[in-house]
């Protein structure tokens, strides 16, 4: 890349992408040596509960 070929503005938009980005992607697309286009797609991971850690287990006593 030849240093100052893509403007300030564009440098600033996609550093602004990707601050907060966990998971996802940023894709940027090119046509005739020109930036047109960036898009993000952000992923939200959420940890799956087993069954049992989930439960409530309760125990009665019993009486004599």
């Amino acid at each position: 890349m030849v240093k100052g070929r893509f403007n300030q503005e564009v440098m600033e938009k996609i550093v602004s992408l990707l601050e907060g980005l966990e998971f996802g992607s940023i894709q940027i697309t090119v046509h005739d040596s020109q930036i047109t286009q960036i898009d993000r797609l952000e992923k939200y991971r959420f940890q799956l509960q087993s069954k049992k850690s989930t439960q409530i287990i309760t125990g009665k006593q019993v009486g004599n």
